[in-house]
């Protein structure tokens, strides 16, 4: 089964998981708009996988290792999307390319985008590099950070020619 496949579907388990004890293929069906039945055969083989516990007709519920994935994926996908937010992108637009991109990030560079995260929503007022980045996306011009100055950028100059 595709990586992709896996951790989509222990995600949304987990997701709906944390509301009802039970996740059932209507569930699931609805999450993803698609008919029951094929969510009843991935069911089945992420079951031999040892991602969840399946019992027909009474829903399923992850196991240890379906959980871990889960938690991993949801943490991917939140940073993800909360760096695409800091960058200005639309929460609705970062939400579907935070699951797009959280299936084939390599690992190094998901500690990096963590920690920028978090960086980034540091609460103490300091975000002056953030509206210069902000300034530059609007209009190409960049702020020299001690003289204050704005000059266009020279990769923008480059890009016009």
């Amino acid at each position: 089964m595709r990586k992709r496949t896996i951790e989509d579907y222990v995600e949304v388990i987990y997701i709906i998981q944390k509301k009802k004890e039970k996740v059932h293929t209507n569930d699931i069906a609805s999450a993803f708009n698609i008919n029951p039945a094929s969510v009843t055969e991935v069911f089945q083989k992420l079951s031999d996988e040892g991602y969840i516990n399946y019992e027909k007709y009474s829903g399923v519920t992850l196991t240890k290792k379906g959980e871990k994935l889960a938690i991993y994926t949801k943490q991917k996908h939140d940073t993800l999307k909360n760096f695409l937010k800091i960058l200005g992108v639309d929460e609705k637009i970062a939400d579907e390319d935070a699951c797009k991109i959280e299936h084939n990030v390599n690992k190094v560079t998901m500690k990096k985008l963590k920690k920028f995260v978090e960086f980034a929503n540091i609460e103490d007022g300091c975000t002056r590099w953030l509206d210069h980045f902000y300034h530059f996306e609007k209009t190409g011009e960049y702020v020299l950070c001690d003289k204050k100055e704005i000059k266009k950028c020279p990769i923008d100059k480059e890009n016009k020619n």
